[in-house]
Order: structure tokens, then sequence, then C-alpha cells
């Protein structure tokens, strides 16, 4: 039976989360305000531009081809260990799970759920729109060219825009639109940015993107982070639903758990009956003596080997069945008084 002391690991997660109503004071949800949506919309500009650039084989093309035959790997070999390394900054995989351990602790002490959802939604809307993006112009990268100065698009390639340079912007820009204080969130976006760029210039150094497929994925891990703050009331929606399951689910397991029955109270009445003399009991014993002295199990029936009558012990003279004791004096007659000598 499980009693209120006893609670599973999720329950006490819970209910560290469940410590404060309402989320801390001094944590501020970004809002879309008019400075906001001004960046959003240059940046959504720039998206378009970029593309519609390489679409037409402007000149950002021939830039690309241009850096392409420069091979930057060749000319600085000594920084390709380095960078070989540095650039894992920018994967999926390794970086989400850093970040995630990381909001998750920050979820554990702010007892809210929002900056694991938060990271969620994010991954989530860089799946779909870059994901998108790349398989819909299809693009081949610099090491797959087939021909010299052409865009090479709508050809099976999913390199544009760089996935690396968004996933670096996205990742760890989630830590500067979480901050706590403007201070914070400054030296984090600014970490971020570095960080990100470097990343991008990494793939166009080792030869696996274009310029201009680092330039889009910068715009598009940009436009999202911009977006983020239109997500914010369904992720509270979400998690005030998550804490709603919670409690059904808890409630369920209450409801079938077994009760054990409650006790009396200590003053409650006690209802006793007639109280019986001594004539009245004197009958039911007899009656109760009887009964156990005819449920006796008799002597034959009795379990255990039965012995034949040539086995049990004789019976002795004086009729008893006990042996005889050699240093014992066998009873009989008192013998008769000896006259005394002169009578």
């Amino acid at each position: 039976m499980r009693t209120e002391g006893t609670l599973t690991r999720l329950d006490r997660v819970f209910a560290r989360l469940d410590r404060e109503p309402q989320r801390p004071a001094h944590i501020d949800v970004p809002r879309m305000s008019r400075h906001r949506f001004v960046l959003f919309s240059a940046t959504l500009a720039f998206y378009l531009s970029i593309v519609w650039a390489v679409v037409t084989t402007s000149w950002l093309v021939r830039l690309d081809w241009l850096v392409m035959f420069f091979r930057p790997y060749q000319q600085w070999p000594q920084i390709h260990a380095f960078l070989d390394y540095y650039v894992v900054l920018g994967q999926r995989g390794p970086t989400a799970v850093m970040v995630a351990a990381w909001l998750g602790w920050r979820s554990w002490r702010q007892h809210t759920l929002r900056p694991l959802l938060t990271l969620a939604a994010s991954l989530l809307l860089l799946n779909i729109t870059v994901g998108a993006a790349k398989i819909g112009m299809g693009r081949l990268g610099p090491h797959y060219a087939t021909v010299i100065g052409s865009n090479e698009m709508g050809l099976g390639g999913d390199i544009f825009p760089s996935g690396h340079t968004a996933n670096a912007v996205v990742t760890w820009g989630i830590l500067a639109y979480l901050a706590s204080t403007p201070r914070a969130r400054r030296w984090l976006s600014a970490l971020s940015a570095v960080t990100s760029l470097g990343v991008g210039l990494t793939t166009v150094y080792l030869g696996t993107h274009w310029l201009s497929d680092v330039l889009l994925g910068w715009a598009a891990g940009l436009l999202i982070m911009l977006a983020l703050p239109w997500c914010e009331p369904l992720i509270a929606r979400v998690e005030a639903w998550l804490f709603t399951l919670r409690d059904r689910l808890r409630d369920r397991r209450g409801r079938t758990a077994p009760v054990p029955a409650p006790a009396a109270p200590v003053g409650a009445p006690v209802a006793l009956g007639p109280r019986t003399t001594a004539a009245d009991e004197a009958p039911a014993a007899r009656g109760t003596v009887g009964v156990s002295r005819s449920s006796r199990v008799p002597a034959h029936l009795a379990p255990g080997p039965h012995l034949a009558r040539s086995e049990r012990t004789p019976v002795t003279p004086a009729g008893s069945r006990r042996p005889p004791h050699a240093d014992r004096v066998p009873r009989g007659p008192a013998p008769a008084a000896r006259p005394l000598a002169g009578s």
C-alpha cells in the first residue's frame, strides 16, 4: 500500500516544480516588441534576398566558387585538426544534449518547465523550417558540384541552408533567450553569436558548405530566435496541461490504492449484549464439553503404525503391561509374622 510519505522519483520532481505556484518574479518572458518585430522583418528580407541571389546565379554564386577554389583547408592546414573538433559545436545531437542538461537544472532550480519546453519548441521549429528548405531547394555541396559556375540547385542535395550554422545559432542562442538578467542576456548573446559565426566559417574552411549556405543558415537560425515570443502562450498552455495530466494520474493512482478501514473514534459508544448468569452458562459449558469429548478420535483410528497383538508388550501376571524391573521387589501378600522365641 502506498502512503503519502512514499513518493516515486517522478512525484518528487513534480513536487519540486510545484513548490511555487507561479513563475518567479525576477524571470521575465520576452514579448514580440516593435523592435523585435522590425529585426524579424529585416532578417526575413535578408533570407529571401540570399535565396533569390542563389537561384538567379548572381555574383553571390561566383563568390561561392572563388572561395571554393581558394581551398582554405590547404592554405592553413595547421588549424585543420582543431577545426575538426570545433565544428562539433554546430552538430545537433551533442549540442542539444549539453544544452538540455543545463536547462534541466535550470527548470529544477526555478520550479518551472519553461526552459525545457522552450528548447523543444526551438528545435522543432529548426527541424521543420531548415529541413523543408534543404529538401525543397536540393542544392549540392562543393565536393559534389557538377558544373563550374552553376548554382547546383534542384539536384537532390541538402546543404542549403547550412544546418550546422542554423543549429549553432538556435542551440547557443536559447541560453541568451532564457537568461534571467539583462546583463547575462547581453553576454550570452555575444558568446552565441561568436560561436555560431565560427561554426559557419569552419564549414566553409572544411569545404563542406558554400559561403551562401552559411549566410542563409545564420538568417534561418536568427528568424527562429526572433519568433520564439510568439510561441510563449503555447509553451505556457503545454506546461499547464502537463501539470494537469500529472494531477489526474496522481488522483487515479490514489483511487486504485487500497484504503484502510477507518478506525472507530475513541469516544464512540460500544453496544453490549445482555449479561448471562451462571445458570445460563452451565448448560452451554456442558454442551461444549460433550462436543469436545465426542469429537475425540478413537484410539483405533488414530494416525500412526498399528502394532500386531504379538508385538505388544506382554501382560504380566499382575495384569500390567509395564516392563519388569529387576531392582524392584514384586508386590505380593505380606509374609506371616514369625513367632517370637519363648512365646
